[in-house]
């Protein structure tokens, strides 16, 4: 994995920080799993530290990055629409992100 690239923060119900393979990876996380990925796919780290390999498709249906000008917004500050409130979303997109 290219070690230049960036670690992002990415939103669903919870936030998590990843970072697209640029090459296949294989490891073997604290409890013993084997986890592996192609180019493309997505490496996630929870908020806990534990970390896995998440296929490219199903990651960019589930996740929204986070504008990193947002995250640091002071309260009061109107958000960009890439993070936007619950509240504001659709039934179907609500639907389809909890499915």
């Amino acid at each position: 994995m290219n070690e230049k690239s960036t670690w992002n923060i990415y939103r669903t119900r919870f936030l998590v920080r990843a970072r697209q393979l640029t090459q296949p990876l294989i490891f073997t996380d604290s409890l013993g799993r084997e986890h592996s990925g192609q180019s493309g796919d997505y490496l996630v780290e929870t908020s806990d530290g534990i970390r896995r390999i998440t296929s490219r498709f199903l990651f960019e249906d589930i996740y929204v990055l986070l504008d990193q000008d947002s995250i640091a917004a002071p309260e009061g500050v109107q958000k960009s629409a890439t993070s936007r409130p619950v509240s504001s979303i659709s039934p179907a997109e609500r639907l389809r992100a909890t499915a």
